[in-house]
């Protein structure tokens, strides 16, 4: 087996980025959803569930821990990382609240532009990370503004299995991993409890539940009209209520990963 594909998404649901090689850290792959838009009366997270017009956000991680941001019809801009402990706003990630930095009123306007509503841009520094479930998680490890978990594995064989399934060929994309691997036959990511990568151990802490962000077409927004592959999902992935597929990481080192690495079942 062998780690296929690495992406990493800057901003919370918008575009991804495709990389060869990439460094982990206490909350993931480095630059890894550490920016999210949140509605500015509210502070309260917004994602393609709700505008799926933020899958045509192109948000690219700048190697400073700030972003270059671009969208079809407006002109790019450039956001710097803003001070840690500076401009604090509250904000409420599902069932977290937390205070972390607002990136100005530029990159709030700009945003709020292009997606029709008001809305600010945030920044979580590791010092203001939010902590993991401790129903899988040790205390103090955190994540960023990840839904639940600092990463997202996908085995190749698992899509390529849904994929038959459906009846068409569909994107890995969709499905927002950080991790694919290939090698491995449909879902045996699923019976995982650690895994090794390039010197990294990692835990395998839960699979991951599906929601309707599965049926946008991950790069026009579009969502499908049969609802695939979230209908297909349903008909043999389901369980208490919840569509599963992929699984959730906590990464117990920090090191460099690389496509192309192996990847070793430790348990």
């Amino acid at each position: 087996m062998q780690l296929s594909a690495l992406y990493r998404y800057p901003l919370k649901s918008a575009r991804y980025e495709s990389l060869q090689s990439a460094p982990v850290d206490s909350l993931g792959l480095q630059g890894d959803r550490r920016w999210m838009l949140v509605d500015e009366s509210s502070g309260r997270f917004l994602t393609q569930r709700l505008l799926p017009q933020m899958g045509r956000i192109e948000a690219r991680y700048n190697g400073e821990g700030g972003l270059r941001l671009s969208a079809p019809g407006y002109d790019s801009i450039e956001v710097a990382l803003p001070d840690p402990d500076a401009a604090l706003r509250g904000v409420i990630v599902w069932s977290d609240s937390l205070r972390v930095p607002d990136a100005g009123d530029a990159a709030a306007a700009w945003f709020s532009a292009f997606l029709g509503r008001p809305c600010r841009l945030v920044q979580v520094p590791q010092s203001r990370a939010r902590q993991v479930d401790t129903g899988y998680a040790e205390p103090g490890e955190k994540v960023g503004f990840a839904d639940g978990f600092p990463l997202l594995l996908i085995g190749q064989g698992s899509l390529d299995d849904l994929s038959a399934r459906v009846g068409r060929s569909l994107e890995m994309l969709r499905f927002r991993p950080n991790l694919v691997i290939a090698g491995a036959e449909p879902y045996a990511e699923d019976r995982w409890k650690r895994i090794c990568i390039g010197g990294i151990e990692f835990k395998v802490a839960k699979g991951c539940s599906r929601c309707i962000v599965t049926t946008l077409d991950p790069h026009t927004g579009e969502r499908s009209a049969d609802r695939e592959p979230l209908a297909t999902l349903k008909t043999y992935r389901e369980r208490e209520g919840q569509v599963y597929f992929g699984q959730n990481l906590l990464p117990r080192g920090v090191g460099e990963l690389r496509v192309g690495m192996p990847v070793e079942v430790l348990e």
